[in-house]
């Protein structure tokens, strides 16, 4: 019952969310999230609701993974002192979740990438709720070499970063953002 209604909340966020950011659209589709969808560099300090803190956690939890093996734990960080030692400037409200792989290597697991696979699905799904969201993967040594600190599970590795949080609703999101590359730069085709 408790897989069934997690399934159906999941659905729900990325078949009907909405993005309410400056320079974006309203959109139902996942599609038209991700193709909405930036990465946020400024935020407010309104906190993030617990609510949606949860769907975007379980919305990691559901990625694909090789063999089924989940090798993520997610630690979420919502002290502000401790953001700011891996990320400059936070505002206060902002989320931090680190997603940790297993440290064990296996031949046939690719943990880094089903990692950022969760991620991924994190950072759409905290779209979808009208968030922003900023994927980092620089400051990762840092948060490793500090492990204990952060509430790292043992056994496991620092992988990836995300930071949630409400944007900043007088940064644009269109002009502010940096150019994509064309289709023709990007696709080919082989007949």
């Amino acid at each position: 019952m408790m897989k069934k209604k997690v399934l159906s909340v999941i659905v729900a966020v990325l078949a009907t969310g909405t993005l309410l950011l400056n320079g974006q659209t309203q959109s139902g589709s996942v599609s038209d999230v991700i193709m909405s969808g930036y990465s946020a560099k400024s935020f407010s300090a309104d906190p993030v609701a617990d609510s949606d803190l949860e769907t975007i956690l379980r919305c990691g939890m559901k990625a694909p993974s090789a063999r089924n093996s989940q090798p993520w734990r997610f630690t979420v960080v919502k002290n502000s002192d401790l953001i700011s030692e891996v990320l400059r400037g936070p505002a206060p409200g902002n989320v931090l979740i680190i997603i940790s792989g297993t440290e064990d290597k296996q031949v046939g697991m690719f943990v880094d990438y089903d990692c950022g696979l969760a991620t991924q699905n994190m950072y759409i799904a905290a779209q979808s709720l009208g968030l922003g969201a900023h994927i980092y993967a620089g400051p990762i040594a840092n948060i490793n070499s500090k492990k204990e600190s952060f509430g790292i599970p043992e056994g496991f590795r620092a992988v990836a970063a995300l930071r949630i949080g409400h944007i900043d609703r007088s940064v644009d999101a269109v002009s502010s953002a940096s150019p994509r590359k064309t289709w023709e730069e990007m696709v080919f085709f082989k007949q």
